[in-house]
């Protein structure tokens, strides 16, 4: 791509909106071949932008989910010990004598099972998605560290795998805990925040053209309110669209209390959450 305009256009006509910000960080990643660190609360649109970006490069999303205990062989590639346990079983059946041909064999590339970093190696273009990296352990981030900076792996049984073309890479935080500073200088950082009332509509009705406007407008105003609250887990801009989603389900044109209070486990994740949004619902929707 040319420059962020054009990022911003093959973003937008995916039905993603980016601001000028966030055309800028897309277009340096794309150019300098840097991973995108996306860091900001849950679902102000990290993950979607991942898949935007495949989209826009007609390249396939490969997503690693990060969780607490994740190591090299769930994320890098493990071998298939069953299918090779098979084999040697069948080499014996048939008689085989010869112990180092058929060690060989038994590490052959047949075997290997790529997890997403590898496939991600090895496939080009792609996009890869590392997903949550908050949650993930200390040792996992370095290991990421080595593997970002070289986009290449060895294998001691076959030897080293290297990008011919680093995929775009993008890493999701949303701050449970701090990402290290070494992982952090790897990447270009761009921090993800809550949309105003503008910003979010346009989002809401480019992903759900066919919710009224009436309605589009209600539900980004209550989750606006909602914000601004004291809640435990606030509404990100994916719970505004589920909640206008599920209100368009149910065949509402605009918002009354009692649909609103109905749907609210669209929106809101928490009980004491919840019961809160009951007593403001009503005053909200006055406003909206």
């Amino acid at each position: 791509m040319n420059g962020p305009e054009e990022v911003r256009a093959r973003l937008e006509e995916t039905g993603y909106l980016v601001d000028d910000g966030l055309a800028v960080a897309c277009f340096l990643a794309l150019r300098l071949h840097r991973p995108l660190f996306c860091e900001g609360d849950a679902g102000v649109g990290k993950t979607a932008l991942a898949a935007a970006l495949a989209e826009a490069l007609d390249a396939p999303l490969i997503r690693l989910q990060c969780h607490e205990g994740i190591d090299a062989s769930q994320a890098l590639y493990d071998w298939d010990f069953p299918r090779q346990l098979l084999h040697l079983r069948a080499a014996e059946a048939a008689g085989a004598v010869d112990a180092d041909r058929l060690e060989g064999e038994l590490y052959d590339r047949r075997f290997l099972i790529a997890r997403p970093l590898l496939r991600a190696l090895e496939t080009c273009p792609s996009v890869l998605l590392i997903d949550e990296i908050d949650r993930a352990d200390d040792e996992f981030e370095a290991f990421l560290l080595e593997l970002l900076s070289e986009f290449s792996v060895t294998i001691p049984e076959l030897g080293t795998v290297r990008a011919q073309v680093p995929p775009v890479v993008v890493l999701t935080s949303n701050r449970t805990r701090e990402v290290h500073d070494a992982l952090k200088r790897r990447c270009l950082y761009h921090w993800f925040d809550h949309p105003d009332f503008a910003r979010e509509l346009a989002i809401v009705r480019r992903r759900l053209p066919g919710v009224s406007q009436r309605l589009a407008e209600q539900v980004t105003a209550l989750v606006q309110t909602l914000r601004s609250e004291d809640l435990l887990k606030p509404p990100g801009v994916a719970e505004t669209i589920d909640w206008a989603e599920a209100l368009d389900a149910l065949g509402a044109s605009e918002v009354d209390a009692e649909l609103a209070v109905a749907t609210l486990g669209s929106v809101l994740k928490y009980r004491e959450d919840a019961e809160r949004a009951r007593g403001l619902l009503p005053a909200a929707l006055q406003g909206a």
